[in-house]
């Protein structure tokens, strides 16, 4: 087994997972990052990605296509709207139309399977339980249960050898401490896409409006940063 050990790193482009890659690659891991073509409204953020994983020099990065579309049942993956100009309040009540059912399960599944071709022991996910949208798949019992199932689920965990972590260094921090972090860390934000329903005009030009864009903004404002994003609003 190599010193240096393999972390697999979900990469969507936006800025937690942006901030993931950099801590990462601090502490000293051979980096295995992996996206996702999933239907979504748009492929900018996998730009993104693979810009982001070449300057990290990430040994691999892995981009899959699948189609969630084919369920739809989000503003991310079906003909229906996405939310702009939401208040605070409302951007953290109840589960958005924003969530795409199932989606981390599905992406922490195939993060699941690189980690047994990469003997990965650690899977890396930027999720967060304080500054985002309620989706239910980014609270920490979800991931302590998915871990507990990785482990009944792998040739390493069964055995006992390396059982696999679902690591989340970010889950109890709020996004200005996220991007004071990162920007620690050397992080460009201004390469970085979270938007949902980004405009026409720029690679990395945000709408500025829909939860993502808001809470991108509060972010920055609140950890006294200048924000390097382009918004159309």
């Amino acid at each position: 087994m190599s010193a240096q050990p393999t972390a697999v790193v979900l990469l969507s482009g936006g800025l937690d997972s942006a901030t993931i890659l950099a801590l990462v690659g601090d502490q000293g891991y051979r980096v295995a990052a992996l996206s996702f073509r999933y239907g979504q409204r748009h492929s900018r953020e996998l730009d993104a990605a693979e810009a982001l994983a070449r300057a990290a020099g990430a040994e691999r990065h892995v981009i899959i296509d699948l189609d969630l579309r084919a369920y739809g049942g989000s503003a991310l993956t079906d003909d229906i709207a996405v939310p702009k100009g939401r208040s605070e309040d409302a951007i953290g009540e109840g589960i958005p139309i924003t969530y795409v059912p199932a989606r981390n399960t599905i992406f922490l599944s195939h993060a699941l399977a690189l980690a047994e071709v990469t003997g990965a022991a650690d899977i890396f996910i930027g999720v967060n339980a304080l500054d985002y949208s309620g989706y239910p798949d980014c609270r920490p019992e979800y991931v302590a249960a998915f871990e507990a199932m990785a482990n009944l689920a792998t040739k390493a965990g069964v055995e006992g050898t390396e059982p696999v972590r679902i690591r989340t260094p970010l889950i109890d921090l709020t996004k200005a401490e996220i991007i004071r972090q990162g920007v620690g860390l050397g992080v460009d934000y201004g390469a970085t896409l979270s938007c949902y329903d980004p405009p026409a005009g720029g690679a990395m030009v945000h709408c500025g409006a829909c939860d993502a864009c808001l809470l991108r903004k509060k972010g920055f404002a609140e950890a006294g940063v200048d924000d390097p994003t382009v918004y159309a609003a």
